[in-house]
């Protein structure tokens, strides 16, 4: 089943890298586009969607007042040039806020968020046979989906990311700060400027290092503390 999307911006050029990153994405439909609001609440009146790709700054009915007209709206992900709005928009239960311009990163971050979101929102029998997971962008064109149960570490390489798991290692362009913040925290855990680990997947510990799958991984100065109380339990 693909999740539906629809995109509302008076900015043609910011519907179009909007279009272009879902076309990246095999189960994203796009539903349509459309540069002002009322049209769109028109549309929405007949037609069902999944997510809502919500410029703030439009004539006639800002995206605001569109949300806020909106019995049961859908998902909602903020796409704005400015930043003062940000606030409100949490109050009004919106999923995430990109700032133009958008990068795909942080985009592929706000869309794995519906992901989750859409998992959580099953019935209780689908929920409990889901397991959490991430698209990412193996190459120019596809998108690979990565369970987060299967990751070992995340390595950084510079300006790329290497992404161990139990099914095979992926190459990525991202920053390691930005890939560890989709990851749950209570699962994860940086150690290293140049590491991300998975505290499940931890087999042994030795001095400042931990053991995964056969390879040691050395703890960072700065990371010592936190990961005393969160895996070694203060004991080195």
């Amino acid at each position: 089943m693909k999740i539906k999307c629809l995109i509302i911006d008076d900015e043609p050029l910011a519907v179009n890298v909007i279009k272009n990153y879902l076309q990246k994405i095999e189960d994203i439909e796009l539903t349509d586009t459309f540069n002002n609001a009322i049209d769109a609440l028109n549309f929405l009146k007949h037609h069902k969607v999944d997510v809502i790709f919500l410029d703030i700054n439009m004539p006639v009915l800002d995206g605001l007042n569109f949300i806020k007209s909106l019995k049961e709206p859908p998902l909602i992900i903020i796409t704005s040039a400015y930043t003062e709005y940000a606030i409100e928009t949490y109050e009004l239960d919106v999923l995430d806020y990109l700032v133009k311009p958008i990068e795909f990163p942080r985009f592929m971050n706000g869309l794995n968020k519906v992901y989750r979101r859409m998992d959580i929102n099953q019935p209780a029998s689908e929920t409990s046979k889901s397991r959490p997971y991430l698209f990412i962008k193996i190459d120019k064109k596809k998108m690979k989906k990565v369970f987060l149960d299967e990751i070992l570490v995340v390595e950084s390489l510079k300006d790329y990311l290497k992404i161990n798991t139990t099914n095979g290692r992926f190459l990525i362009h991202s920053t390691l700060s930005d890939f560890t913040n989709l990851l749950p925290s209570i699962d994860f855990i940086r150690i290293h400027r140049s590491y991300t680990i998975s505290i499940n997947k931890i087999d042994a510990v030795e001095g400042n290092s931990v053991e995964i799958d056969g390879i040691r991984y050395v703890i960072g100065r700065s990371y010592i503390d936190e990961v005393k109380d969160r895996i070694l339990n203060s004991s080195i």
